[in-house]
């Protein structure tokens, strides 16, 4: 169990820095849309979702509904329980249903990435290791990164705090170059968020991003199927 749990903390080194710098970006944003340092650091330890906690923090910032709120998180994240599901298959013998309960918190796209890489099953130990200094790393930029946003000149915290687009920009671009679906994807949402913006004023941006990404997708399932795509 100890050598396990130590091999997934040497696993999850990488994705932990990774997340230190990234996370910086999301508690910066987090102090600019009003929100305490210990509010910032305790959204990322009950959430560690970066997508869904940028989408999040701004509809508080535009004090958005529960309502939408919720809505958003389920589109936003829906993708973490097809991941875990995956991840079920592959799973040891002692992973009992409490110890699947607890790793799939902390299920992200990178954790799911190097846990389905691992040649033996999953043991609970190994995810909990990968998940734990992953976490760590996380929670770790997000209080540096708030903490910063209070003391920094607006300019520079305004500059730092693209970091996190820029990592959803590092991650879609790549697939994208590779697969017309979701290139098809990524520019209808954004060309669908722009006209929702002019045509529909009213409408929140929590709600704008739940139709745009509701609308986009199915467009680009319908239009270029799994299977019936160049790759």
């Amino acid at each position: 169990m100890t050598k396990n749990f130590f091999r997934g903390l040497l696993h999850g080194v990488p994705i932990a820095l990774g997340y230190l710098s990234v996370s910086f970006g999301f508690g910066i944003l987090a102090v600019r849309a009003g929100l305490a340092v210990w509010q910032a650091t305790l959204i990322s330890a009950a959430c560690v979702t970066s997508a869904g906690q940028v989408a999040g923090v701004e509809i508080l910032a535009a004090a958005g509904g529960l309502a939408e709120l919720a809505l958003v998180q389920l589109t936003v994240n829906l993708r973490y329980a097809l991941m875990s599901l995956s991840l079920s298959q592959k799973t040891a013998e002692s992973f009992t249903l409490p110890k699947r309960l607890a790793a799939s918190f902390g299920i992200t796209d990178e954790i799911f990435a190097v846990c389905a890489a691992e040649p033996v099953p999953l043991t609970f130990s190994y995810m909990a290791g990968v998940i734990l200094i992953s976490a760590a790393g996380w929670i770790a930029g997000t209080a540096l990164g708030a903490a910063a946003g209070e003391i920094l000149p607006e300019r520079i915290s305004a500059a730092l705090g693209i970091v996190l687009y820029g990592m959803f920009i590092a991650i879609v671009v790549p697939t994208a170059r590779k697969r017309r679906g979701v290139l098809f994807a990524a520019l209808a949402a954004a060309a669908l968020s722009v006209l929702s913006h002019i045509l529909i004023p009213a409408l929140s941006g929590g709600f704008s991003v739940i139709l745009c990404t509701l609308i986009a997708a199915s467009a680009a399932a319908l239009l270029f199927p799994i299977g019936g795509e160049d790759s």
